[in-house]
């Protein structure tokens, strides 16, 4: 809205000139994003107190997290909320990948608070069942699928690090492709999000990280010197990360431990969905397996763990799963869990950023 409204008059006022630049946009919607969770933050925290909508615990799940139970949850509203309003302040609000994202996230959202709000009525951990949240997921992703490959600059062509030659057309086959990557992503982040603060970090660095590969994808000359795919438009998906980036921060204010509030479904299917989605547009959906390695490997846990169950017996390869309970159950204290989380993660972005340079 702010490049909209304001840059045609900077031929009048220089100064305006600024909002021409997408790292200065970046910033600014980080920012703002970040303030508008920490000044409204403490206000839904109360008023999900008053209305007693808290966090349901699992059964089985470890001891010390029942001390967890009744804090309030479905903060992810807040987050879609100033990730969205952030996002039509400072992008370029006729930018058709704009609209995408945030369709996508608030359809995601919508989705998570249908789960959260069932199990909250129910007091128990059982929301929407797996079919009909997959159904939903499988729905929002199609729809983005199809879009992106009706738009102008967008194929089904696959981009592989470190293959400098290796570029797979998959023509319409990309569809089911980007559907497995968007629906993978928004479940993957969804598991992740046990401990306080252990998805926002992630989440966080995986956001920082697309943000600077949307910027170089939506530059020519950069994106081609360094060989990766040159997305139209993608520039603008840089500001709608750096929104990502801020709303995070700004929840990982009051998510960090001990929480104050959790994000719930409707935070962690939204974000982890969006993700996937920004992979999906830069062109760049291999690299969210590595620098969206914590989540992968949270998700890999549960499959793993389900699948050797039923193929022994009832055995186990985790003392529990996802991944992040086994150390629990180890002995590892939650908040050493999660920073160690985090390293693993910083590191990973670390390679991911390398990619650049090793194609």
């Amino acid at each position: 809205m702010f490049y909209n409204l304001l840059y045609p008059f900077y031929t009048e006022l220089s100064w305006l000139n600024v909002f021409r630049y997408i790292t200065f946009r970046s910033i600014g919607s980080a920012v703002t994003a970040f303030l508008i969770m920490v000044v409204i933050g403490p206000r839904l925290i109360a008023w999900l107190q008053q209305r007693q909508i808290g966090q349901v615990i699992r059964d089985d799940g470890p001891e010390t997290h029942f001390a967890k139970k009744g804090v309030p949850t479905m903060g992810g509203i807040l987050i879609l909320f100033a990730m969205t309003a952030s996002a039509l302040l400072w992008t370029d609000l006729r930018s058709s990948l704009v609209w995408m994202l945030i369709g996508i996230s608030l359809f995601f959202g919508a989705i998570g608070a249908t789960d959260d709000i069932k199990k909250i009525r129910k007091n128990n951990s059982r929301g929407l069942t797996a079919r009909e949240k997959l159904a939903l997921q499988i729905g929002g992703a199609l729809a983005v699928g199809i879009l992106l490959l009706l738009t102008k600059g967008h194929d089904g062509v696959l981009n592989v690090p470190f293959f400098k030659t290796f570029h797979p057309n998959l023509n319409w086959w990309y569809l089911p492709f980007a559907v497995l990557v968007i629906v993978g992503a928004s479940n993957a982040v969804n598991l992740t999000d046990g401990l306080d603060g252990l998805a926002c970090g992630p989440i966080v660095i995986t956001a920082s990280t697309y943000l600077i590969f949307s910027y170089v994808a939506g530059n020519a000359v950069v994106a081609s010197y360094l060989q990766i795919p040159f997305v139209p438009g993608a520039g603008e998906v840089t500001v709608f990360c750096g929104a990502i980036v801020g709303a995070c921060l700004g929840f990982l204010w009051f998510n960090c431990y001990p929480a104050e509030i959790f994000m719930g479904d409707v935070g962690s299917l939204a974000l982890g969905g969006t993700l996937g989605v920004v992979s999906v547009i830069t062109k760049q959906e291999f690299l969210l397996v590595l620098v969206g390695g914590i989540f992968v490997m949270e998700a890999v846990s549960v499959i793993l763990q389900v699948g050797y169950f039923k193929m022994t017996g009832g055995k186990r390869i985790f003392l529990m799963a996802p991944f992040h309970h086994h150390f629990e159950k180890k002995g590892w204290l939650e908040p050493k869990v999660v920073v160690r989380f985090w390293i693993i993660s910083i590191i990973l972005g670390l390679i991911a950023l390398a990619t650049l340079k090793l194609r």
